[in-house]
């Protein structure tokens, strides 16, 4: 890696890792409850009291980002280890066995991907209770299907290799093959595909909270703070929306391009492919 790259790399990494814990140590940063309500400080702009101003219920818009933060964030990677877990499974099973049984799987993997995860988000939120552990579930189930078609490639190119047929020789099971040997060479590919998940998640979540059926109401999160918001821009009150609207935009951009550097770094061009053989 080079310097420069390197540099952007740590950069990026620590403005996130900043990020992470100035959401976490939100009840040293501010004095104000995040879900209490004050009518006498409603949509005010931007002060020395109130920073970042308050909403339609007068609280304090700073401090439901900070707390907003840590849900969308912990959201983002609950969500993302779902994914991984189911994905990386999935697509090792069906690369190592082939035949007909990797085709069957292959096909049913086509099947949903071809439906678009924002629909099997809404229809499967509707059918559950909403609550926060709901909607990591959903993201996670429905964010774990191009993780398994890249994983699925790696290990049908890999277990052809000398080491893999050697530890079969000399008497791996499977489960051992897949376990020790195999998945092991596609930690850069899940590495990367973590990484660049995590802004897939969190905007899933912005996206089902914006439409009120993610996070629910009483729980601060980047998505809830810009529902409803729409009525009030067009009265010149920004600050409800744009603050939040830049932590999302700016947390995912920065999460996205360290994937791409990542992958850069890990020479992993099957990414850019799709990973479909």
């Amino acid at each position: 890696m080079s310097r420069k790259r390197k540099w952007i790399v740590n950069g990026i990494a620590g403005a996130l890792f900043l990020l992470f814990v100035v959401t976490v140590s939100a009840p040293l940063l501010t004095p104000y409850d995040p879900l209490a309500v004050s009518l006498s400080t409603v949509l005010q702009p931007p002060s020395t009291v109130h920073l970042f101003g308050t909403d339609e219920l007068g609280r304090d818009v700073l401090t439901r980002l900070l707390y907003g933060g840590r849900v969308s964030l912990a959201v983002g990677m609950a969500a993302m280890i779902i994914a991984v877990v189911i994905g990386a499974g999935y697509g090792a099973v069906s690369g190592f066995v082939g035949g007909s049984i990797d085709r069957i799987m292959m096909r049913m993997l086509d099947t949903l991907i071809s439906i678009p995860s924002i629909l099997l988000m809404i229809g499967i939120q509707v059918l559950l209770p909403h609550s926060l552990l709901t909607v990591v579930f959903i993201i996670g189930i429905t964010s774990w299907m191009p993780i398994a078609r890249l994983i699925r490639t790696e290990v049908l190119s890999l277990k052809g290799e000398i080491f893999v047929q050697a530890s079969a020789v000399v008497g791996a099971s499977s489960l051992q093959l897949l376990v020790r040997h195999l998945l092991p060479q596609c930690l850069p590919t899940i590495t990367v595909m973590s990484i660049s998940g995590v802004s897939h998640a969190i905007l899933a979540e912005a996206t089902l909270s914006f439409f009120g059926i993610g996070i629910p109401p009483h729980e601060p999160s980047w998505g809830n703070m810009l529902a409803g918001v729409q009525n009030y821009l067009l009265s010149g009150i920004w600050w409800i929306a744009v603050f939040p609207g830049l932590c999302i935009t700016f947390t995912v951009l920065a999460v996205t391009f360290l994937g791409d550097l990542l992958q850069d770094q890990f020479a992993l061009p099957q990414l850019k492919k799709g990973g479909r053989k």
